[in-house]
């Protein structure tokens, strides 16, 4: 099934504030100046964040992608091996990660919302103490991203074995 509009923001930008929106003909012919709709932003057309998005786009072939999965897949293993007694679920897919403290898997916001939210605040600001900078809430990503090496995979590995060792079990 297609959606009606498709949204995309931050990363088309290649780093730069810039978003897209599209969808059915008949939907963005809409659109003004041809339609009845009015869309417009501060940043809308915006050259500087096109031209980034578009260099962005051109270093994106099949190895960079198989990159960026075996980035993700690292850094999500390494979690779950150094969770020691807590029982956590990393959900990811290539250049996405969530961590959650629960038992069973995370599949939808009533699963997020049954995690034990305090034991991964106190694990981020354990995190945030060794230079980490996790995302603040439990209902939020990790990017990881070409720009991270192996090194800094590691260093965060290291740096949630010890984080962990910091929350109760």
């Amino acid at each position: 099934m297609l959606p009606d509009l498709t949204v995309m923001g931050k990363i088309i930008g290649g780093g730069l504030p810039a978003a897209a929106y599209g969808g059915p003909r008949e939907h963005m012919e809409r659109i003004a100046p041809a339609g009845d709709v009015y869309q417009a932003g501060t940043l809308s057309g915006n050259p500087l964040a096109v031209a980034a998005g578009l260099a962005t786009l051109r270093m994106l072939d099949e190895q960079a992608y198989l990159r960026l999965a075996a980035t993700t897949d690292a850094l999500a293993a390494g979690i779950r091996s150094v969770a020691g007694p807590h029982a956590i679920q990393v959900q990811s897919l290539p250049g996405l990660l969530t961590v959650f403290f629960s038992e069973t898997p995370v599949t939808d916001y009533a699963g997020a919302q049954a995690c034990d939210r305090d034991a991964y605040g106190a694990w981020c600001r354990a995190l945030l103490a060794r230079g980490v900078y996790p995302p603040p809430s439990q209902f939020e990503a990790w990017f990881p991203s070409l720009a991270h090496s192996a090194d800094q995979i590691e260093r965060t590995i290291d740096a949630a074995a010890a984080a962990f060792s910091e929350v109760d079990g």
